[in-house]
């Protein structure tokens, strides 16, 4: 095309230039028609003639034939530069073919050999990268979790049951897998087996055996490898914590420096213990004796320290004190257990007065030196022992303390994420489908939501934790379903007597309570037998009970329970404005979704006596 074109050029050329001259007339005119080229070459060829005559014909030719000449050289160049780069493209798309296949049938026979590890290649058809080189945590999460507790669990097993194919990622600060905290202030302490500590197994009071671990370590993929796996998969980073969360570029930062983009976001960080501001003031060789009892390391840390020491105080009455004072207490032979608190009685924060004392009183049975009405004003270390002294002047010496006075719910993230922390509750404040944001989620400990019967909570109970965080995994997936369920919780003092409740259960609130003697069924031992789990929520979840009738009879003042009987098994109501808010099933197991039902409903009722009937709390 070119040549062409320069050839064109060059002929234009030649007829400007011809122009230029008269035309000849007569002969001359002939002259011109004759083939010259033909003709014996003459001595007018070297000369560059007399403008106007032959020499100008000789000017015509060189233009002409340098055209063409130079035309003909750069036509021949480019064709033989363009078959040049033809045969190198050729050879490359030739090799390139051959290393695909070649590729292609290395995978084939890799996954022939891994297929447990369900290795891909990746969606533009790359070869697997060698797993060893690739980076421990991904870039790239579709669904992000933060925290590894309960709520993270529950949420990660229902993404992956409403989508087969997610890839989850959880960050967990806890450097173990995902546990249930129950059995750590429960079951565990009874175990006989001396490995306890390795092995985390633990017989239920049924007898059957079970591990704190929700799944072995071989239900998770690893990390490195979960934008790899074919069918997707829950990865974990372990003893990793996010320090900051920019939610518009929805990217979070470890405390190692690496950077995590995600879709979508569940804040399930739980919370954290709380301690005395007298002990925080106390110093390092105070701190250096004290438990903040939450983890699996704490769990272990305690467990060694109660038998090398003579002594242990627990500083704290409400679910977790009262529970570690009566597994301990079982030691009393060999160890001196102490357990102080500000209240009347154990869970005096909870329990009407009278039950209250009744089980300090149960406590104390357990071996445990219970001290009423004790404010800690200060903890000092004197030789080898630490000393407490009270505000009214008691003091106590001790080996060791362990703080269970509370948990701070961990907000950290909200300041640089730009999310809203309750003022009254702490916690983050989520919308009914639990959302602080459009693709952020929140669960657990650290949610704090509307009721829409109890008002705005916090509930720190391993029931809410399970419930929200499935709620939230499934709204993660497209639900958008709101929040309504009444968790329930439960704490047993040993095998013998338990309680579990749900809704408002605050001792300042008027209660009524209705008991009956017990049997040998009614006890946590027996209740675990009927549903064959010692995590009792997980038997219930949210069950309610479906329409429930109450007989019509004339309103009766209930009877307030006399000091020092024996509640053998009952039901506590607590009331607000005459309606039944809060419902604590004294030794009665197995009937939470009748006092979920009771709750829902909100109706205010003439005779309790005829509510407590719906529990067979007089049956055998």
């Amino acid at each position: 095309m070119f040549c062409c074109r320069l050839a064109a050029a060059a002929e234009k050329l030649a007829r400007n230039l011809s122009s230029l001259n008269p035309r000849p007339r007569g002969r001359a005119a002939a002259a011109v028609l004759q083939c010259h080229h033909l003709r014996p070459p003459s001595r007018s060829l070297t000369s560059t003639g007399v403008p106007g005559k032959d020499g100008n014909n000789l000017v015509y030719y060189l233009i002409v034939g340098g055209a063409v000449t130079g035309a003909g050289t750069y036509v021949y160049k480019t064709l033989k530069k363009d078959k040049k780069r033809f045969l190198d493209r050729i050879e490359t798309i030739a090799t390139r073919s051959h290393d695909v296949k070649s590729s292609s049938e290395g995978d084939a026979v890799s996954q022939s050999t891994t297929a447990e590890q369900g290795l891909m290649t990746t969606e533009q058809g790359a070869p697997e990268t060698d797993p060893n080189a690739r980076p421990e945590s991904p870039s790239h999460a579709p669904f992000l979790l933060i925290g590894g507790g309960t709520a993270a669990f529950a949420a990660a097993r229902s993404i992956r049951a409403r989508d087969p194919g997610a890839r989850v990622l959880i960050v967990s600060e806890d450097p173990e897998l995902p546990y249930m905290r129950p059995p750590l202030s429960k079951e565990l302490w009874f175990s006989e087996d001396p490995n306890v500590i390795e092995t985390l197994r633990f017989k239920q009071w049924n007898g059957k055996e079970r591990s704190i671990f929700f799944q072995p370590p071989s239900f998770y993929v690893p990390a490195r490898d979960l934008p790899y796996v074919e069918n997707g998969g829950v990865a974990i980073l372990s003893g990793k914590k996010v320090v900051h969360m920019d939610v518009r570029g929805n990217v979070v930062k470890l405390d190692d420096g690496t950077q995590i983009s995600y879709d979508k976001c569940l804040i399930a960080t739980g919370g954290s213990p709380r301690n005395l501001p007298a002990i925080e003031r106390a110093g390092k060789d105070v701190q250096q004796r004290l438990t903040l009892f939450r983890k699996i390391e704490d769990f272990r840390a305690l467990e060694k320290i109660s038998r090398e020491v003579k002594s242990i105080t627990i500083i704290g009455g409400g679910f977790l004190g009262s529970e570690l004072a009566c597994a301990l207490g079982r030691r009393a032979t060999e160890l001196e257990v102490i357990q102080m608190f500000p209240e009347n009685g154990n869970m005096g924060k909870i329990l009407p007065e009278y039950l209250s004392n009744w089980t300090t009183d149960k406590v104390k049975r357990e071996g445990v030196n219970v001290m009423t009405n004790a404010v800690v004003k200060s903890v000092s270390v004197c030789g080898n022992r630490l000393i407490i002294k009270l505000k009214d002047g008691r003091k106590v010496e001790t080996d060791h303390i362990v703080a269970a006075v509370g948990l701070e719910p961990n907000v950290e993230l909200a300041k640089s994420a730009g999310l809203e922390v309750d003022s009254d509750f702490g916690g983050f404040r989520v919308n009914a489908e639990l959302q602080a944001r459009s693709n952020i989620w929140v669960a657990g400990d650290a949610a704090c939501f509307y009721d829409i019967k109890l008002g705005r909570r916090r509930v720190e109970h391993h029931d809410h934790a399970v419930v929200s965080g499935r709620l939230a995994g499934e709204n993660m997936t497209g639900a958008a379903k709101p929040y309504w369920h009444q968790s329930m919780f439960w704490s047993d003092l040993g095998p013998d007597v338990g309680y579990e409740a749900i809704g408002l259960v605050d001792s300042s609130l008027p209660t009524v309570g209705v008991f009956a003697k017990a049997t040998a069924k009614d006890t946590p031992k027996s209740a675990t037998e009927q549903s064959g789990t010692g995590i009792r929520s997980e038997s219930e979840t949210e069950a309610e009970a479906p329409e429930i009738t109450i007989s019509a009879s004339s309103p009766s003042t209930p009877q307030v329970p006399k000091q020092g009987e024996d509640y053998g098994k009952g039901v506590i109501f607590y009331l607000r404005d005459k309606v039944v808010v809060g419902i604590v099933l004294w030794n009665i197991f197995n009937r939470m979704p009748i006092a979920r039902k009771i709750i829902k409903d909100g109706e205010e009722h003439a005779d309790l006596n005829e509510v407590a009937k719906l529990f067979n709390i007089h049956e055998d």
